[in-house]
């Protein structure tokens, strides 16, 4: 589902990541843990398409992002990704709703699946009677299960988190762990999490660490 290979980003005179390579298999679900500064989320946004490399390749399920031209590349990632930011990155003008709808709207789904959807991701992570309210009525940890909903709400070939429990209580951070395994499990969707809590990569079935620019699993 992913496959990235050689892959080389710079920030001036600093490589902070040198030949990296990673393969996710469909319902493989992996967890990316290392120092802070080591290029963790620079690692996800060169997975989404959101920053370009210096080299290297990344593919989602069979499409190379980094050999597309921007407008390809923002059609690819809007069906192919869905990405849990660390800062929400909610809409404050839209609904609760909207804003878990959104990315069915951006691909031409009907009113009817659009609804049925969104109902069933907001009853998933415990917000079932929130549709109506408008994110400023929202504390950070139900903004941050909004947008684990909105990532997961079109079914993405692949999820990509970066600390999706680092606003929630213990209890509430297991809720959004366990969606989030069951989703990327029984799709066979891929999915990367970034994160700096050992319980949260204990989640996944595999734990990878960044260190020097490059991936090596943990033993």
């Amino acid at each position: 589902m992913l496959v990235v290979e050689g892959l080389v980003k710079r920030f001036g005179a600093r490589t902070v990541l040198d030949g990296l390579g990673l393969n996710v298999a469909a319902g493989e679900y992996v967890a990316i843990v290392g120092e802070s500064g080591s290029g963790k989320s620079t690692l996800l946004n060169l997975i989404a398409g959101l920053d370009q490399p210096d080299s290297g390749s990344v593919a989602v399920d069979g499409a190379d992002l980094a050999a597309m031209n921007d407008d390809r590349r923002t059609l690819t990632r809007r069906a192919k990704l869905g990405f849990v930011f660390q800062s929400f990155h909610i809409l404050p003008h839209l609904t609760v709703a909207q804003n878990v709808e959104l990315p069915l709207v951006l691909l031409g789904a009907a009113r009817e699946a659009r609804a049925e959807r969104v109902t069933a991701l907001l009853a998933a992570v415990g917000l079932r009677d929130r549709g109506a309210s408008m994110p400023r009525e929202l504390s950070g940890g139900e903004l941050q299960r909004i947008a684990l909903a909105r990532a997961l709400v079109h079914r993405p070939a692949l999820v990509l988190a970066d600390e999706p429990t680092g606003n929630l209580d213990p209890d509430t951070a297991q809720t959004v762990l366990t969606l989030l395994a069951r989703e990327i499990r029984s799709r066979g969707a891929g999915g990367v999490l970034v994160t700096h809590s050992e319980a949260a990569a204990q989640s996944a079935d595999r734990i990878m660490v960044l260190d020097h620019g490059r991936l090596r699993l943990r033993a």
